[in-house]
This record gives C-alpha cells, structure tokens and sequence, in this order.
C-alpha cells in the first residue's frame, strides 16, 4: 500500500511532536516542515533529521496531506492554501480563529471534496474512548480542566486555549441543540479570562458546567458524567475511568455490592463499581493514524470539520458572553 506523502506547517513545541511520531507511522511518508522562522527551520531540521521547507507552497505542492500546527492565529490562511490545492488536512484546534473563518473552510473543503480532521486530541485519550461506550444519555455533565500558568497559552482566552477541549467532549456525547449559555470569568495575569466557568443548557434537559483555569497550584483534567442509573468519571490526566451504575436487584444480594432500598415496594438496586481497564497509548499518534484510515477507506474523520466548527463557535459564543457579562479582573 502506498504511504500517503504528509508535510507539517509549524515547528514549535507541538509541531515537533508531530514530526517526531510522522517519521514513524506506517502509514505516512514524511516530506518535510515549513516554518516561519528561518532559525527554528535550521534548529529543527538538524536536530529531527527532517527536511525544512523555506517555501510553504513548495511543501503543500509535494504533499497529499498537510498538517498545521501553527499558532491559532495563522490557521486559516495555512488550511487555506493547502486547500485550495485539493490536500487532506489535519489541522489543530481550534480549527481557525473565528467561526466565520472556520464556515469558509467548510466551504473550501467541500468544494475540494477531500478530508478535514481537528486536532480536539481528548477524544483519543483511551479514558475516553474506554468510557465512551457507557455514556448513552447524559443529564448533567461537570469538567474541570487545570492548569499550572504557561505563558505559552496566552495569546488566546482559557476558553479557546483550555475549556475548548471539554466543550468539544460535551457536543460529542450530548446529541442535543444548545438552548442557553451563561458565563462568568476573572483575568487574574493576562488581559482575558484565565479561569472561566460556562453553563451550556441543551433542548433535552441536559447541563453541562464546565470549569477552565490556567493559574491553578495542580493540573487537573476531569469530566463527570451523570445519566439515568449511572456516573461515569473520566480523569483525562491519569487516563484512567470509572463506571458506577445501579442495577435491579434480583435474586440475592451481591456481599461486595451496595444495595439500596427503593422504599414503598419499589424493590431494590444495586450500586456497581467497576474501574475500566484503559490501556496505554499515544492520542497525537491515534488521531494522526485516524485520519490515514479516513483518507484510505472513504470515511468522515473521528473529528471532522464540522466537529471542529461546533466546538470553536461554542467557544467563542462563550467567548462573547464572558465580555459582555465583564470579565472581573484582579
């Protein structure tokens, strides 16, 4: 089978993971890299063995997908420029910087009829992917995602920066139109919001609160998940989830389960615990392999265009809502 020929547009931090794993994917024949910044091409050709464009149409020329792993800001001129030249992309999220942006892409890349997957990485983690299965009708759903300050983030609100993750996970699992969202904020060293919480109520009844920091003491990456007769927890740091359900009692009682009284002849339930055995691997690496797999067979992405507009327009709504409402500052 063919390798499909890839070249990477960004050379930074997450750029040279990127690289890295592409060297090593069956899947995909690395051409090269382009970045913007002639030191960093040098730096990173030697230091990767990898060959650097000076010239971005060159490298988009060569390719039959492009991946772009630039800072926000320069996404839809790169997703752009790639297709336009019919290429397959994979492209970081947030997709592009506005969702009016992200609406052309959509337009290009139908118009060029090839695959568009986001890089929204959470839904590789396999404490996701491991618990997926169990959620079947969340009512109320509470993520907190952490983080210790990096001034590398800063250029863009928590929200788009952090809480685009867990807004993503959210639309994933909630099949449900957004009915109403309430925001509050504080920017405590940046001129945006560093710690945000937003309440996305859906038409079905479901809640979900999500909570963004990035001054926090620990990291933390946690998504609770409550539906009829069950809880699942995902902690997305530790890779690691757990399904609590409650099941109709019939016949004896388990000794090692929990058993409750319905009261008033409603009978009784058990409350099971079960730790899911979630596995080792690399979500940058899945979701790169996932996209091959798109792109060989036929298939919508895991994480399609369309997913990546969802999420960014979320965000930004929420974006909006916290400016309005006057983001507290400190």
């Amino acid at each position: 089978m063919n390798k499909l020929t890839i070249g990477v547009i960004g050379a930074g931090h997450l750029g040279k993971i990127h690289i890295k794993l592409l060297k090593d994917i069956p899947d995909y024949q690395l051409i090269g890299f382009y970045d913007l910044n002639e030191k960093v091409r040098s730096d990173v050709a030697d230091d990767l063995q990898v060959t650097a464009f000076d010239d971005l149409d060159m490298l988009i020329e060569k390719c039959d997908v492009i991946d772009i792993v630039t800072p926000t800001i320069s996404h839809f001129d790169c997703a752009k420029s790639a297709l336009k030249k019919s290429k397959h992309l994979f492209i970081e999220k947030p997709l592009a910087n506005t969702p009016e942006e992200a609406r052309e892409l959509i337009s290009l890349a139908g118009e060029a009829n090839v695959k568009v997957q986001v890089g929204h990485v959470e839904r590789f983690n396999p404490a996701f992917t491991t618990a997926r299965p169990f959620i079947t009708n969340p009512m109320f759903i509470e993520t907190h995602r952490l983080a210790q300050f990096n001034p590398r983030g800063t250029d863009v609100s928590v929200v788009l920066d952090l809480m685009i993750h867990d807004i993503d996970i959210v639309l994933s699992i909630v099949k449900s139109e957004v009915k109403k969202i309430s925001t509050s904020g504080v920017a405590v060293v940046s001129d945006t919001p560093d710690i945000a919480n937003a309440r996305i109520e859906f038409i079905n009844g479901c809640v979900a609160n999500l909570t963004a920091s990035r001054i926090s003491m620990k990291n933390m990456r946690k998504s609770r998940i409550f539906q009829r007769d069950a809880y699942i927890s995902v902690d997305f740091l530790a890779k690691s989830s757990e399904v609590i359900r409650l099941k109709n009692l019939e016949g004896d009682a388990d000794p090692l389960a929990v058993t409750i009284d319905l009261g008033e002849g409603k009978g009784q339930k058990q409350i099971w615990f079960e730790s899911l055995k979630t596995g080792e691997s690399n979500a940058i690496r899945d979701e790169l392999i996932s996209l091959a797999d798109a792109i060989r067979n036929d298939r919508d992405p895991v994480v399609d265009i369309k997913d990546g507009y969802s999420a960014l327009n979320v965000a930004h709504e929420i974006a909006e809502r916290l400016k309005l409402t006057g983001t507290l500052t400190v």
